[in-house]
C-alpha cells in the first residue's frame, strides 16, 4: 500500500473512532415524555422493550417467528398483566430520510397486534402513545441497526463513492467454460529450409528470443553449403526438438511463442449456439475470480467437436492480460447475449452481506444505513432490485466494505 493510501485510511479510522465515541449521546426529547436510549433499556417477560410511566407499563416487541415482522404490545398495571382491550396504542417510526410509518393496534388474546409489516431495516426513531383510563402515556427512543455516521472528508479519504439508484439496461448472460491459449499469430516454428546436418543451435527452453535472431545453422545435404535460420517472431522458446549433430528434417527445431498474444477459447454448447455471435462482449474470469477483463468474440469455428458436440468461440485478450492469464489456464466467460431495461438496479459491486441479507448502504447526509434487497437478474455490472430500495436513493458503490466494517464494529445489532 502506498503512503498516500495509508494516510487516507488512517484518517478514516481516526474519524470513525471519534464518531463511535460520541455517537451514543441520546437525543433531547420533549418535556413530560418518558424516554429510553437505544443502548440501555429494561426487557419485559417477552424479551421486548419495557416502557414505564408510573404504575403503567407497555412492553413493545417485534414478532417475526414464522410471519412477517409485526409489532406486539403487552400492557401491565403495577407489573401485572392488564386487559389489552382497555388500552389504545399507536406507534410511529421515523426512518432515515424522514419517511414515517404509522401503526394502529387491535387486541388479540393477551396482547395488542400492530396492523402492517415492520419493514427492514428495523432502524428508526420510535414514538409510542398509549391511552388507558383517560390517561395518555408517551415514549420516544432511538432504535438503530445497520447505521453509522461518517464525516464527508473521512469518507472521501477512504474511497467511498456513491450513485443514485435508478433504471438500468440489464444484460442477459450466458456462462461458458473455456481456456486461455496463445493465438495462431503468437506461435511460430523454427524449421530447416533444406534437409541437412545441424551445425549449431542457439537457444534453450524458456529463453527469450527476438525476431531475426539466428537460432541454428544447418549444412544442406544437397549443396553442402551452410545456412542460418532466424527466429520468425519474438517470444519464448517453448519447444526444442533437436540437437547439434543431428539431422534436420520435417520436425521443427524450435517452437517460439509470444505469451502476450492470447485469446480465450470457449466451449459453446448446442443450446447456446444460436445466441453466441461474433462481436458479443464477454467477461473473462479466472476460476478463482481474482482476475477478470472484458473482451469480444472474434471468431466462432464452424465445426463441432465429435465427442462433446460443442463449437469453439474465440475472444481476443489485450496484451496486458498476460499479467494475470497464462496459456492453458481454465477460465469462465459471461457472454452478454441480450439486454432488457430494469426499472430499478444497482451496481453489482455495491452488494454486501449483512446478517442473512444482501444489502446496499443508503446515504442520507453523512449517515449510512443498510437496505435489505430483493434481487432479480444479475450481471457482472448491474443487479436488478425488486424490493427494499426506493428509486432515487443515494447508495454506496465504492468503499462499501468500510461502511460495513464500521457498522459491525459499533455492534448495531438486530435487537428489539
Amino acid at each position: 500500500m502506498c503512503f498516500q493510501n495509508f494516510r487516507a485510511l488512517t484518517a478514516l479510522a481516526l474519524s470513525l473512532g471519534l464518531l463511535a465515541a460520541c455517537g451514543q449521546k441520546p437525543d433531547a426529547h420533549d418535556e413530560g415524555e418518558t424516554h429510553a436510549t437505544a443502548a440501555e433499556y429494561e426487557r419485559g417477560p417477552h424479551r421486548g422493550r419495557m416502557l414505564r410511566d408510573g404504575d403503567f407499563a407497555a412492553e413493545l416487541t417485534i414478532f417475526e417467528d414464522g410471519v412477517e415482522p409485526e409489532f406486539h404490545v403487552y400492557v401491565y398495571r403495577k407489573d401485572k398483566p392488564a386487559d389489552p382491550k382497555s388500552v389504545q396504542v399507536t406507534v410511529e417510526l421515523t426512518r432515515l430520510g424522514g419517511k414515517v410509518d404509522r401503526f394502529a393496534f387491535a387486541p388479540v388474546e393477551d396482547y395488542l397486534r400492530g396492523a402492517g409489516v415492520v419493514a427492514e431495516p428495523h432502524s428508526f426513531d420510535v414514538k409510542v402513545r398509549a391511552v388507558e383510563n383517560g390517561r395518555t402515556h408517551q415514549w420516544t427512543y432511538a432504535s438503530y441497526e445497520g447505521r453509522t455516521t461518517i464525516a464527508a472528508d473521512a469518507a472521501k479519504a477512504g474511497g467511498v463513492r456513491t450513485e443514485i439508484a435508478g433504471p438500468a439496461l440489464i444484460g442477459e448472460i450466458v456462462d461458458l467454460p473455456g481456456r486461455v491459449e496463445i493465438t495462431p499469430e503468437g506461435k511460430a516454428e523454427v524449421r530447416a529450409w533444406y534437409p541437412g546436418r545441424i551445425l549449431s543451435m542457439r537457444g534453450e527452453l524458456g529463453q527469450s528470443v527476438r525476431k531475426g535472431q539466428v537460432m541454428a545453422r544447418v549444412e544442406s545435404s544437397h549443396s553442402l553449403q551452410a545456412y542460418s535460420i532466424p527466429a520468425p517472431i519474438s517470444g519464448l522458446i517453448i519447444e526444442k526438438n533437436a540437437n547439434v549433430g543431428g539431422v534436420a528434417g520435417d520436425q521443427p527445431l524450435f517452437v517460439i511463442a509470444d505469451p502476450t498474444q492470447l485469446h480465450a477459447e470457449f466451449f459453446v454448447f448446442p443450446r447456446d449456439a444460436e445466441r453466441i455471435r461474433v462481436g458479443l462482449p464477454v467477461e473473462v474470469r479466472s476460476l478463482s475470480g481474482d482476475a477478470r477483463l472484458i473482451a469480444k468474440v472474434e471468431a466462432i469455428l464452424p465445426t463441432a467437436d465429435l465427442a462433446s458436440q460443442t463449437l469453439m468461440a474465440h475472444a481476443h485478450l489485450p496484451p496486458g492480460a498476460a499479467q494475470s492469464f497464462r496459456p492453458g489456464m481454465g477460465v469462465e466467460g459471461s457472454f452478454a447475449v441480450g439486454s432488457q431495461q430494469a426499472p430499478l438496479a444497482v451496481r453489482t459491486k455495491a452488494l454486501q452481506r449483512f446478517r442473512d441479507f444482501t444489502v446496499v448502504f443508503a446515504k442520507v447526509g453523512n449517515t449510512y444505513e443498510v437496505r435489505m434487497l430483493e434481487l432479480g437478474r444479475r450481471t457482472p455490472e448491474w443487479t436488478e432490485v425488486l424490493g427494499g430500495l426506493d428509486p432515487g436513493t443515494e447508495y454506496v458503490v465504492d468503499g462499501a466494505f468500510l461502511i460495513r466494517a464500521d457498522i459491525e464494529k459499533s455492534g448495531a445489532s438486530h435487537d428489539h
